[in-house]
């Protein structure tokens, strides 16, 4: 007898959406086709709705250890499955950070048993941890190193050029950035208006952006290793980055993809404070020109949680960063039907591409034997996100009020169904994910 039977769901399987049924067993995929003589425990019938590969959010901030009370790893990952998402890459901006192989253990020792999604950990570069870096290869649950180019939330920062090179020398993962240039983040503080928002991306301007991604790219090609640039805000890295592809790929988000300056900043004030910056619609504008082409490699969330409170304080000592692992998979499916992407470019940003950026294991297709995690959506189904439903423990989102056509309605994780009809469903199963 089969653990769980999908039944007439139009199934994404090499490369198109075919109307069949899927079996799985022990959290695997067995069975692929024809399941009218099986017998099974439990059974979904996706009749009118798109049966996805797990969708999977490259890039948050749960904030475990030091800061749960604006979120941990139980509540970021229950957000995460009720927006769709099966599986999370976590980052080491927290305190301590997660920078050497004690803390590293530490993270995945928090996550058993506790985290409702399939989960892996960015281990924090700095100066001095090159010999930790040069362990990793193989290390279950890591998905690959963090270096902070420029400051953001956490005390984890590289920006020295010699220090960088040694970040990428010594580790044979990927090596995801934030990619902003410490020295004309410091020389532009000046810039700053107390109490104006808007000033923000005055501050932490274009040029600091994409002085930080040259360097790093040039870095990546010179000693032959993949950089990953995160969160891409500007029309001048896209070009550029569209340009050395190769061991380079970048991220965008779903909000420099929804919101811009000035509007968010004159809608959401501090809410809409991020690193690097929502910028004004020509940048906009080209990230979508990126999207459309296929230049970027991944969509990933950012969620970076902080309390309302906190939120609150005058700029700039208010915090930057914003939720979105509950809404990443609304947002795009909205966009999906807008028609500024295909579910195609879609699955591949959130399913396929991390798995050839990454290297993970058994996940990302449906594919006999791989892992049984997966995203049933409902293209039709209207949400309105609020407040009050936001999983994270910072208990807002900046899309709140916002109408998204398109919407999970099953999250599926190692074959238990997690998530259905927005309700969370049995105890948190999540596992680390593995790499090649």
């Amino acid at each position: 007898m089969l653990d769980l039977i999908i039944k007439n769901g139009e199934c994404y399987i090499d490369g198109k959406l075919n109307k069949t049924n899927i079996g799985i067993q022990n959290g695997k995929i067995t069975t692929i086709g024809d399941l009218s003589d099986e017998q099974s425990k439990e059974n979904i019938d996706a009749s009118n709705l798109i049966v996805l590969p797990g969708c999977m959010d490259t890039q948050v901030h749960f904030r475990e250890p030091g800061s749960t009370n604006a979120e941990d790893l139980h509540t970021g990952s229950k957000a995460a499955i009720a927006g769709g998402i099966t599986s999370v890459f976590e980052m080491p901006n927290t305190n301590p950070p997660t920078a050497n192989m004690k803390e590293f253990n530490n993270k995945l020792s928090l996550a058993k048993n506790r985290m409702y999604s399939n989960y892996a950990f960015y281990f924090g570069a700095t100066p001095d941890n090159s010999s930790d870096l040069a362990k990793l290869k193989g290390l279950d649950g890591c998905c690959g190193v963090k270096l902070f180019a420029g400051s953001s939330t956490g005390n984890l920062l590289v920006d020295k050029e010699e220090d960088i090179e040694k970040v990428f020398q010594n580790t044979s993962k990927i090596v995801a950035v934030h990619s902003e240039d410490e020295e004309i983040i410091n020389l532009r503080k000046k810039l700053i208006e107390k109490g104006n928002v808007h000033t923000h991306p005055v501050w932490r301007n274009e040029e600091c952006a994409m002085s930080s991604t040259r360097r790093i790219v040039k870095i990546a090609k010179r000693l032959n290793k993949k950089a990953h640039i995160l969160h891409v805000t500007t029309k001048e890295e896209v070009d550029f980055l569209s340009q050395n592809k190769g061991n380079i790929t970048f991220e965008i988000t779903p909000q420099h993809l929804t919101i811009y300056a000035p509007d968010c900043y004159d809608k959401l004030g501090t809410f809409a404070q991020m690193n690097p910056p929502l910028r004004d619609k020509s940048h906009y504008d080209r990230l979508w020109y990126a999207i459309r082409n296929n230049y970027n490699d991944t969509i990933g969330s950012d969620h970076a949680p902080h309390l309302k409170e906190n939120k609150l304080k005058e700029y700039p000592q208010s915090p930057s960063g914003m939720p979105g692992v509950q809404t990443l998979l609304p947002v795009m499916l909205n966009h999906v039907n807008d028609k500024k992407l295909t579910l195609d470019q879609l699955i591949k940003l959130l399913c396929e591409n991390p798995v050839s950026v990454f290297g993970i294991k058994n996940k990302g297709y449906i594919k006999k034997d791989y892992d049984a995690d997966f995203t049933i959506i409902d293209m039709n189904r209207t949400i309105e996100i609020k407040n009050e439903n936001i999983h994270s423990k910072c208990g807002w989102s900046p899309f709140d009020g916002y109408k998204f056509k398109g919407s999970p309605v099953y999250t599926i994780i190692n074959g238990d169904i997690k998530m259905k009809e927005d309700e969370i469903l049995g105890d948190p199963t999540g596992k680390p994910i593995l790499f090649d």
